[in-house]
């Protein structure tokens, strides 16, 4: 993986990138008050494979990816982006290898029934909600259960995810999850909470991210935002 931190940006890059995440505050995206001094050349080349990725969310992930590594967790270098503030006909969920910073899927997800139609804005830690849940993520192993071969998931941020793990939140392929679907209905299907990606390609996704890589679920909710450790600033 590139280094994600540099001592200082080109001043220049700098204040182009306070600005944009400044305005982003006001109008409810990604704050600024979190972000680490993230490699311009990293953001950079992760977004030229893929115009769909908000810059100021992947600095989000990047920051919180950091958080994780520094409590010893992912020694695969994986990270996956699921960016609910996109509807569901938008390819919404990124795997992108940090080792040579490349984007390794672009895929569909859907979110909770619960949780929205096409736009997902309702997001709960609580069982039986049937929403979708916001936060850091770990992935776990692998089984067969109802919905065939699935991919269990940790929530690790306290009050937004951390019960996944008892509410069977997982990743699991869906028949709900297509562009025919999106083509037939004008949106994905919705699960029970669980990020449900298409059938056909679920097996490569859940093969490559399985056991200990990091999943960052983003919304922009002010007290997630505000409370999350996995958000805040990193002294280097």
């Amino acid at each position: 993986m590139k280094k994600l931190f540099h001592t200082l940006f080109p001043i220049a890059w700098f204040i182009v990138l306070v600005s944009g995440l400044l305005a982003a505050s006001a109008t409810g995206q990604a704050t600024s008050q979190a972000a680490p001094n993230v490699s311009i050349d990293t953001i950079r080349d992760i977004t030229s494979q893929t115009s769909s990725l908000d810059p100021k969310v992947l600095q989000l992930a990047l920051l919180a990816y950091e958080h994780a590594r520094l409590q010893g967790l992912d020694k695969q270098q994986i990270l996956t982006i699921i960016n609910y503030q996109q509807p569901s006909i938008d390819k919404r969920l990124w795997v992108i290898n940090l080792n040579d910073d490349k984007v390794l899927y672009n895929t569909y997800v859907a979110h909770g029934k619960n949780s929205g139609d096409n736009y997902a804005d309702e997001f709960s830690n609580s069982p039986k909600s049937q929403e979708s849940s916001i936060g850091v993520y770990v992935t776990g192993n692998t089984y067969y259960g109802n919905d065939g071969y699935s991919l269990h998931l940790i929530g690790l941020d306290s009050g937004f995810n951390s019960n996944a793990y008892s509410r069977s939140i997982v990743m699991h392929g869906a028949w709900y999850v297509s562009q025919s679907f999106i083509d037939q209905y004008g949106r994905l299907g919705r699960s029970w909470g669980c990020p449900a990606i298409d059938k056909t390609i679920e097996p490569q996704v859940v093969n490559t991210i399985k056991n200990g890589t990091v999943i960052f679920a983003y919304y922009p909710e002010k007290n997630w935002l505000d409370n999350s450790k996995y958000l805040k600033p990193i002294n280097v």
